[in-house]
């Protein structure tokens, strides 16, 4: 990606230095399959666990590396690099809303190491990257960014910055209402419906992150060669298909909560190809 000389977002809280959170570790453990994460992993929608408020258990046997020294200054590149992208997202949605009559508000991002607190709860890295609608924040571990690409292959600049746009796409979501909308739905419906709307809720974040990848290289000329690629492998590698064959060695579609592969790198396409909001509407689409 082309971001050097770009401007890093003012809304980046770096909370590294607190050393985390005591998050307790529970019993018969998940190894160091870390990424997208327990709840990912389990089938299970990541704000289940948060908005219960107890602790996440980090995964047992989390390399030392974890908290490596480069990653936990307050100037370092890859806090610089995360404030760049977030900047990009501002200026985009920013535009996006103003063309709709709309004002937009940016979220906040905090980078954690460990452990953090939000509004929506304690939660340990185990979670990976996560919005709390709660207090408008997006909370990031950057250790993730390392263990997506030693344990899941998903690796480049750009794949990182599809976690960060999908996770602002959770905000905009929420600036529009459309998040409270299907929470409303969901408090309603069966486990099976339920994870049926949260699958179409992640996969409109998706097609939301395309959206902004769009729209910031016609703005800024952000893409170079082989970073679509990064994108969409990344959108594959965090598929509940793969996440779930990789864990159990089975595939539960009926507990999906994001999405398969395919659907994640057919919705980032859709809003790369677009740039339009109104190419990401999962919900009327006959296909999720």
């Amino acid at each position: 990606m082309r971001l050097e000389g770009e401007r890093e977002s003012s809304n980046v809280e770096d909370r590294r230095s607190l050393g985390g959170l005591p998050i307790g570790v529970a019993g018969g453990g998940i190894g160091t399959v870390v990424l997208v994460v327990l709840a990912l992993l389990m089938g299970v929608d990541p704000r289940a666990i948060l908005d219960g408020g107890g602790p996440v258990a980090p995964p047992q046997g989390a390399p030392e590396a974890r908290h490596a020294p480069e990653q936990q200054g307050g100037s370092d590149e890859a806090r610089r690099f995360v404030g760049r992208v977030l900047a990009s997202t501002e200026d985009v949605w920013t535009a996006v809303f103003r063309e709709n009559g709309r004002r937009y508000d940016p979220p906040r991002l905090v980078l954690f190491s460990g452990g953090v607190r939000s509004a929506c709860g304690i939660a340990g890295s185990a979670v990976g990257p996560f919005y709390c609608p709660a207090d408008q924040q997006i909370y990031i571990d950057l250790a993730f960014f390392r263990d997506m690409e030693r344990q899941l292959g998903a690796s480049g600049d750009f794949a990182q910055a599809y976690v960060i746009a999908h996770e602002v796409g959770h905000h905009v979501q929420a600036e529009l209402g459309i998040a409270q909308r299907v929470g409303e739905m969901r408090a309603r419906a069966g486990e099976a419906q339920g994870n049926a709307l949260s699958v179409r809720l992640e996969l409109q974040a998706d097609c939301f992150a395309g959206v902004w990848a769009r729209r910031a290289h016609e703005a800024r000329g952000i893409l170079e060669r082989g970073d679509i690629e990064e994108g969409m492998n990344a959108a594959a590698a965090v598929g509940d298909d793969r996440l779930q064959r990789r864990a159990r060695g089975e595939v539960v579609p009926e507990s999906f909560t994001h999405g398969s592969s395919a659907q994640r790198v057919r919705w980032f396409r859709a809003g790369l190809a677009s740039g339009d909001i109104r190419a990401c509407d999962t919900f009327e689409s006959d296909r999720s």
